[in-house]
């Protein structure tokens, strides 16, 4: 928990928030949400097929979005970096949480 703390506070290096919490957790937070999903949606359980789907994913993509924004505020090296790191965490969690 003391991990999420951190890269919520934007307390993380920027590499470490957008590689280890955006990209790496946000695809895998978001495809077993997905395949429970479809698991659920073919055993006819459609609420508890959202629930799972968005209830668990969205909260996720969220902290992992505003951690890499906060950390990138804070990063030190050239600033394109952390510009494209916020661009590509933003688009990347958009299309993860639609998908």
């Amino acid at each position: 928990m003391n991990a999420l703390r951190r890269l919520w506070k934007g307390d993380l290096p920027l590499r470490q928030a957008f590689w280890n919490w955006a990209v790496a957790g946000g695809i895998a937070v978001n495809v077993l949400t997905s395949i429970l999903f479809l698991a659920l949606i073919m055993g006819d359980h459609i609420v508890a097929a959202f629930v799972v789907g968005y209830v668990f994913s969205l909260p996720y993509n969220i902290i992992a979005t505003v951690g890499v924004w906060r950390s990138a505020a804070r990063y030190e090296g050239e600033r394109p970096w952390a510009d494209l790191a916020r661009i590509g965490t933003v688009v990347g969690m958009i299309l993860l949480s639609v998908i």
